[in-house]
């Protein structure tokens, strides 16, 4: 970090350069902590070996991680800004993650979890280069975050963000297989005890299984099969105020729908949301039936 004398900055100034992904540390005037964007928390060693040296060229020689899987390099000068961006940028680097628009996305390792029920590095990348990057330019009215998770373990909280998206196995029952064992191994395996034997044929109540697929493979007679797929939540939020997302009434099988689903929440939130309001409330105030019928109709 320079030895930049210490000066007092103008608010369009500390506005500028926050929304470069730049925030102020509150302890001086002219010192922020930059945000740098990843992949969804993945980065090349070579890009980490690049943000250290930036860390120690512009900043303090710290870097913290932030809940959205992006890196803060901390204490740069406000005069040592533009240098760092552009020392960043060599590296294929940007800085951001602020402003009302698509923030950085974020998954939990459900590509290489073994509770991992769909590709949550590829899903989320595509998501990554066609909203946090395309969109770039769509102002909206409040910021949007978006989180997949792998299972419903729900290690990234998806139904906690404007609009998460969750790996599912939905199971089907083949009565005519179903041998009502005494001791059924379905029954056994089901993490939330939600699969019971009743009158001799194993039962998967369908409103309370959570769809992790952890019976998968356990039925020694094959009686259930198994459908992978995407659950999508809507209008989640945390903070000051919080709000559970709500599922949409459809299991989606096609990673091509859950991304033109994403498109349409983001644009009806553009469209239809007023300025200042989360998702969550545009969600509330136009009614959950309205909103899904618009995200579901083609």
């Amino acid at each position: 970090m320079s030895e930049t004398v210490t000066r007092k900055l103008t608010a369009d100034e500390i506005k500028f350069v926050k929304g470069l992904g730049c925030l102020q540390d509150k302890r001086y005037s002219d010192v922020f902590n930059v945000r740098v964007i990843t992949r969804n928390g993945k980065i090349t060693t070579d890009e980490h070996r690049a943000i250290a040296d930036a860390a120690d060229k512009f900043g303090s020689g710290a870097v913290t991680m932030t809940s959205r899987l992006t890196l803060e390099i901390q204490g740069v000068h406000y005069d040592d800004i533009s240098a760092l961006r552009e020392f960043l940028a060599g590296y294929g680097l940007e800085t951001g993650g602020t402003g009302a628009k698509v923030r950085p996305v974020v998954s939990c390792k459900g590509t290489t979890c073994q509770y991992g029920l769909i590709d949550t590095y590829g899903l989320s990348e595509k998501i990554h280069e066609r909203f946090f990057v395309g969109y770039h330019d769509v102002k909206l009215p409040h910021k949007f975050k978006i989180a997949v998770g792998g299972c419903p373990n729900n290690c990234v909280k998806p139904d906690l963000n404007d609009l998460g998206i969750i790996g599912q196995r939905v199971p089907t029952v083949d009565l005519e297989k179903c041998r009502g064992c005494k001791k059924c191994q379905v029954e056994l395996n089901c993490p939330i005890k939600v699969a019971k034997v009743v009158d001799k044929k194993v039962f998967i109540d369908p409103n309370q299984c959570n769809h992790c697929g952890r019976c998968k493979s356990k039925c020694l007679f094959g009686a259930i099969s198994y459908e992978d797929g995407y659950k999508v939540c809507i209008g989640g939020r945390w903070g000051k105020k919080t709000a559970m997302g709500r599922p949409l009434g459809k299991v989606f099988t096609d990673a091509d729908e859950v991304m033109d689903i994403v498109e349409k929440a983001i644009c009806l939130f553009r469209d239809e949301g007023n300025a200042g309001e989360r998702f969550a409330d545009t969600v509330n105030r136009l009614g959950f039936d309205y909103v899904e019928g618009k995200l579901l109709n083609k």
